[in-house]
């Protein structure tokens, strides 16, 4: 049984070897992460279950390649026991209520703001109009069209059973399984203070990842940080995004839809962009840009994919006229996902790496259906939004106590602070170096765990207790990886 296991790695090895570089390389993995998301897909017996299809199948298929290179890339090294696989939809009940509530709300927001302007929410273009946003597709920043405070809490939760006596002073009350420091320390082991960092060790080792197109390898690498000039070419290997002939098509198609049709959506992402990174000193350069990708992806049908593993449920309207019949009923917008203030800044720092509009847009989506979206998602997963708070409390709490308790006795609830920054993955509050730096955590660890926020807090502890908590307001000065790397391993 030994050698049979033995043989058999070997043979996957040999054939991921003979795929690396391969167009077909990537479209596998891609089908490999897909496969990830899939209830009938268990990690735990994955090895035994393809050594099964072997045997019973007697060849090789697209499908067992699929299964392969699945196992080769994403299971742990020996040692490291698997992360459970999450469930294709939200398990706990009361998250699904919650996020459904939240969808309401956007959807009445949104059909509001309809009426209000009488407009519709999608309009063919006069061709005139076509021909004018043609013309001046490379400079659109210079037109544009005309937190409630809450929480969260487990109805069949009591705040008295399974924690410590201060957890119930949050403003996350429900019971879920976040990582405290030592279970950190062991999941994000290459942050010791013995590892090398690049953007902190000038004397890192920089592998031969890219000119070998290991993707696995780059998402390792990318754990240590990315080196400035080869951080796009990595993380376009990591996500998959190679930019091939097809994804250019794909970009030229979105830009066709998006001159042709105006959506009501449109207005909210000029709005957004003039409102946020047109006023921010890193990222106002880059306004077109934003414009361009931001306007594609919301003509994005292929963006929907992702709905079959997100809790949230992609938006509906009625076409025009055809208002209550059922077999009429569209997603609205295309993509499936209304933005909201700030969603324009989680392209802008993908800017300083990619020049080429098709490239921008194909990273950028990886990087939303992959991550971005648990940020404004209601529900249990241990990258979303909600363990994310829960985490960054649960930290605050029992490893900076004085901290925690000072600021709310101004006034000032801890996650109240932080959660703009998560939510937004720190775009816009870290310098841009800083913050590619925090990213290259983000890919190379596959979660964003890594958000949860407590690390800038350390540094600002003395600052804080006597200083209001206004010293928050600008977080551009910080050096985000040895303030991380000092409260987790220090």
């Amino acid at each position: 049984m030994m050698e049979e296991g033995a043989d058999l790695s070997v043979t996957i090895a040999q054939i991921v070897h003979r795929l690396k570089g391969a167009h077909l390389h990537s479209q596998l993995e891609k089908q490999a992460r897909e496969c990830l998301h899939r209830p009938e897909i268990k990690l735990e017996s994955l090895k035994e279950d393809v050594r099964s299809f072997l045997k019973a199948s007697g060849k090789y298929s697209i499908s067992l390649a699929c299964v392969c290179v699945c196992m080769y890339y994403r299971l742990p090294p020996p040692g490291h026991p698997a992360a459970p696989p999450e469930h294709t939809k939200e398990p706990l009940v009361y998250m699904r209520k919650a996020q459904a509530s939240w969808e309401k709300r956007i959807l009445k927001s949104l059909n509001s703001m309809c009426t209000e302007l009488g407009v519709p929410l999608a309009r063919k273009r006069p061709v005139s109009e076509q021909k004018e946003l043609t013309n001046k597709w490379n400079e659109m920043g210079t037109d544009e069209p005309g937190n409630r405070r809450s929480y969260l809490k487990n109805p069949n939760y009591d705040c008295r059973e399974g924690l410590t006596a201060s957890s119930h002073w949050g403003l996350i009350q429900i019971s879920l399984n976040v990582r405290d420091i030592p279970q950190m320390r062991e999941a994000y082991p290459e942050l010791s203070l013995t590892c090398s960092q690049l953007g902190i060790d000038d004397h890192a080792h920089i592998p031969p990842v890219v000119s070998e197109q290991d993707s696995a390898a780059a998402q390792q690498y990318s754990r240590q940080g990315c080196p400035t000039g080869f951080r796009a070419q990595l993380w376009a290997l990591i996500l998959n995004a190679m930019n091939e002939p097809e994804d250019i098509m794909h970009y030229e198609q979105l830009k066709a839809a998006v001159i042709h049709h105006d959506l009501l959506v449109d207005n909210l992402i000029y709005k957004d962009v003039k409102l946020t990174a047109s006023n921010d000193d890193y990222y106002f350069v880059f306004e077109d840009f934003l414009y361009q990708v931001l306007l594609c992806f919301s003509r994005d049908t292929a963006v929907l994919e992702h709905f079959s593993y997100n809790s949230a449920t992609p938006p509906k309207s009625y076409i025009q006229g055809k208002t209550g019949a059922e077999e009429f009923t569209v997603v609205y917008p295309p993509n499936g996902v209304i933005p909201f203030h700030g969603f324009s800044m989680y392209v802008a720092p993908l800017c300083f790496l990619y020049n080429e509009p098709s490239k921008l847009y194909s990273v950028f989506r990886e990087m939303y259906v992959r991550y971005f979206f648990r940020l404004h998602s209601i529900s249990s997963s241990p990258s979303g939004i909600v363990s994310l708070c829960l985490q960054f409390e649960r930290l605050l709490q029992n490893h900076l106590p004085q901290l925690f308790y000072h600021l709310q006795a101004i006034g000032a609830q801890p996650l109240r602070i932080a959660f703009k920054w998560m939510v937004r993955a720190f775009s816009g509050y870290l310098s841009t170096d800083q913050l590619l730096l925090l990213w290259d955590r983000i890919l190379g660890y596959d979660s964003l765990e890594i958000v949860a926020g407590g690390s800038v807090f350390p540094v600002l502890h003395k600052q804080l207790l006597s200083v209001c908590n206004a010293v928050l307001a600008d977080l551009s000065t910080l050096k985000v990886m040895p303030l991380l790397q000092v409260f987790l391993f220090a």
